[in-house]
């Protein structure tokens, strides 16, 4: 199979554009991606290349991100007016695509929900979500360990319970929950309960 991406370059144009510690964890992603991949039957290099430019927009300040989307006609949601990072993402596919030549719809989807969620993912927008998520470098989120696990046995479990701590932690500090969050929420959470019954 002949690679169709170039990922040494891509990692060399990215690392001038993050700061180290988002390198680091964008490494940590795309390799978590990678593993994640190979585990459950994805298309490895578009695992990587996923993983690897899912924050390519992180490190560009906010009224640029907004700029960005406004220029390019992307629709900018309420919370992400209020909580401009969040544009990352959105800002992120346009960049992929102008920057980095990607024309992949499931990786540019994969980039665009890497934040939110969505309602039923693909394989590859559930591989980059976790991914985000459980790098080895993430160490802060409540639990991971057991996220971590379920992530490399049943991907719908380990996404249901990202988004359930990450509701729980958005409101225990009172931010702005972006309405794809709580659908995708509600997505998995009904699917995790026609499992059990």
């Amino acid at each position: 199979m002949t690679n169709r991406y170039d990922l040494i370059k891509i990692q060399e144009k990215l690392q001038k554009k993050l700061t180290p510690d988002r390198y680091q964890h964008t490494l940590g992603v795309m390799y978590t991606c990678a593993a994640l991949a190979m585990c459950h039957g994805c298309n490895l290099e578009r695992a990587m290349v996923a993983g690897l430019l899912h924050d390519c927009a992180k490190c560009i300040p906010n009224d640029k991100k907004i700029s960005i989307c406004e220029k390019n006609n992307i629709a900018i949601t309420e919370a992400e007016r209020k909580n401009p990072s969040l544009l990352h993402a959105k800002a992120g596919v346009f960049l992929a695509k102008s920057k980095y030549d990607i024309e992949d719809e499931d990786i540019l989807d994969a980039i665009r929900y890497h934040t939110t969620g969505n309602v039923d993912m693909t394989l590859l927008q559930k591989i980059t979500y976790l991914a985000d998520y459980i790098e080895p470098w993430r160490n802060k989120a409540t639990n991971l360990p057991a996220i971590r696990e379920a992530a490399f046995q049943d991907l719908d479990k380990a996404l249901y319970m990202v988004l359930h701590d990450t509701l729980q932690y958005l409101e225990t500090i009172h931010a702005e929950v972006d309405s794809t969050t709580q659908q995708a929420y509600e997505f998995y959470r009904q699917l995790q309960e026609e499992k059990q019954d």
